[in-house]
């Protein structure tokens, strides 16, 4: 607008740029082209719990709200049906099988604090970037992305390396051992085969030395020595980890400081929301991004008083309305800075609700309305699919619902472009702006095809068909729900990604998303003429795809995700880890 000014020659344009350029301060561009960001990301979230995706019983005001002050995504993706590698997609654009964040095995996310795994320090978060562009950088809540690598205070793979100017809340993720009075939930299987190993262990050598105090056996007592201290080498080899895990995994960290060890989970979410409404009030004169990683609606669904029982859904659906009830909180930040103007809000889900997730008769993880699957299934939509809204009122337009395929790696572009930084250009960014997709200017996403990961196995793959609207749907391998029929893998807990509990499809299962969003009823090459097409095309894609694909070390290899004393964040001198500096202050 510049411009044309400086092309009159009028006595009157010297006091006008004058009168300007005093103004300054308050028509910077930064304004409109640097937006606050406050990015809020909810945790194992699903897209049926959450009012205007079609919830009629939770009471999501808030969250709805956001929808209908901007635009609602239907058809948003996660890069990954899990907590870990979803985040690592989320804050690098990128699959995470790129950045070695998904599994070839069973371990398919963080499992320690003490582990070695993380997101690699080479990786480049938006947070990096905007850093970099002037921008104050939080993040308020859960990371579960690594913290050392080598030694007990390297942080190599800690928020505050990775493009983060404060960091408060759990390096790890929430989970029902951080909550004394509920079940262990860390490796359950796992930790009762650990058990029982140890009292057959602990069974024979009794046996034994009774057997040698009675004369019944012949054994020397050298063997029996040996053979007791066996035993409680192998106690101690796994009991010093897994019996301590609130300990070693539920703390909270300001910065680099441990702040609780273990976490005081009575006070943690009026922490959590005072330290963002903090965070927005000390940066609120300059561009800030908030990434507000809730630690709802995770197990073990920490809930204050006022919320319980408030719901028709139990624990659960007291924990959501009580997350809605912090968004409104957060919103209402913003509007007395009066901020609401200059400020992009985001809100979205890692993955799908958990639907194994029970206790006896209670239903502790989420819905995925109508889609088929959840939490840890790559392929089917109810582990991807989550709900995706943006608002920035006059830039965003109100009450607009866009059905285009989208992901969550799309973040990292739309908000580096906002920034006015760049993308990398020595990698490979998957995310795609979505700013003209917002906006109204362009009419379709710039994602033709979208891949589906199970750990590091491709599940399925999506192609859109930009000309007809139609979304077909290729899936090369599907669990094995158990019991069979039900839906989910209620059996084992999880859905695995390989071995015997997966199907291999030759040819593929194939739906069309838009007429058949539950994948209910599989096409074939008698129903749809497009079948051997539609099947060409999306596997073409896979290969080109794969070709982009180069060779890393892989962060959740056994050796990265097993419990290393020496890595262990602690408070005080090593094993002796208790602080409460919340509760001195």
């Amino acid at each position: 607008a510049s411009f044309p000014l400086l092309c009159f020659r009028s006595p009157l344009v010297t006091p006008l740029i004058f009168g300007l350029l005093l103004q300054a301060p308050f028509t910077q561009p930064s304004t409109i082209t640097q937006p606050n960001l406050v990015l809020l990301l909810a945790d194992d979230l699903g897209i049926g719990d959450v009012g205007c995706y079609g919830n009629d019983t939770i009471r999501t005001p808030n969250i709805d709200r956001l929808a209908k002050e901007g635009v609602k995504l239907t058809q948003h993706i996660a890069a990954a049906p899990l907590c870990t590698p979803s985040r690592a997609a989320f804050l690098t654009g990128r699959y995470p099988l790129r950045s070695g964040m998904d599994a070839i095995n069973d371990y398919r996310v963080i499992f320690w604090n003490a582990a070695s795994g993380g997101l690699p320090p080479n990786e480049t978060t938006f947070a990096k970037i905007l850093q970099n562009q002037g921008y104050s950088t939080g993040l308020i809540g859960k990371w579960h992305q690594g913290v050392n690598c080598e030694s007990r205070n390297d942080h190599c793979h800690h928020p505050l390396k990775h493009g983060f100017d404060y960091f408060y809340g759990m390096p790890f993720t929430l989970i029902s051992d951080c909550q004394p009075t509920e079940t262990p939930e860390m490796d359950r299987a796992f930790r009762r085969k650990l058990w029982l190993s140890t009292q057959v262990i602990g069974l024979i050598t009794l046996t034994a030395v009774l057997g040698r105090l009675t004369g019944l056996i012949s054994v020397h007592w050298k063997t029996l020595t040996c053979l007791a201290g066996f035993s409680l080498l192998f106690f101690i080899s796994w009991f010093s980890s897994y019996g301590f895990v609130r300990y070693w995994n539920c703390i909270m960290m300001r910065n680099h400081e441990i702040t609780e060890q273990p976490m005081v989970t009575d006070r943690t979410t009026s922490l959590i929301l005072r330290e963002s409404i903090s965070f927005i009030e000390r940066n609120k004169h300059k561009p800030f991004l908030l990434f507000l990683s809730f630690l709802h609606s995770h197990t073990p669904l920490l809930t204050t008083e006022k919320f319980l029982g408030r719901s028709r859904h139990g624990l659960y659906g007291d924990n959501v309305e009580e997350m809605d009830w912090i968004v409104g909180q957060v919103l209402d930040a913003i509007d007395k800075e009066g901020l609401k103007d200059t400020t992009l809000v985001y809100f979205a889900s890692d993955h799908g609700g958990w639907l194994e997730r029970q206790e006896g008769e209670r239903q502790l993880g989420g819905w995925n309305g109508v889609y088929k699957g959840g939490k840890a299934m790559g392929g089917w939509e109810g582990g991807i699919r989550v709900p995706g809204i943006f608002r920035w009122p006059g830039v965003i337009p109100a009450d607009t619902v866009i059905n285009e395929p989208t992901s969550l790696m799309d973040i990292y572009p739309t908000v580096v472009q906002l920034a006015g930084g760049a993308v990398p250009q020595d990698r490979v960014i998957d995310g795609r702006d979505l700013l003209p997709l917002l906006r109204g200017a362009a009419a379709h996403s710039e994602h033709e095809f979208l891949f589906h990961y199970c750990g590091a196995h491709l599940h399925a793959a999506r192609w859109h068909q930009k000309d007809t609207g139609a979304v077909w749907k290729a899936h090369y391998m599907t669990p094995i729900f158990s019991p069979p029929g039900a839906g989910a893998c209620y059996d084992r807990g999880f859905c695995p990604c390989f071995g015997e509990g997966v199907t291999h499809h030759e040819p593929p299962l194939l739906f069309e998303l838009s007429q058949d969003p539950s994948e209910a009823k599989p096409l074939s090459a008698d129903t749809e003429p497009l079948f051997d097409t539609v099947i060409r095309k999306i596997g073409r894609a896979i290969e080109e795809h794969r070709r982009t694909l180069t060779p890393v070390p892989q962060q959740l290899s056994v050796s990265n995700v097993v419990w290393k004393p020496w890595l262990q964040p602690c408070c005080g001198t090593f094993p002796f880890c208790w602080c409460d500096k919340e509760g001195d202050n």
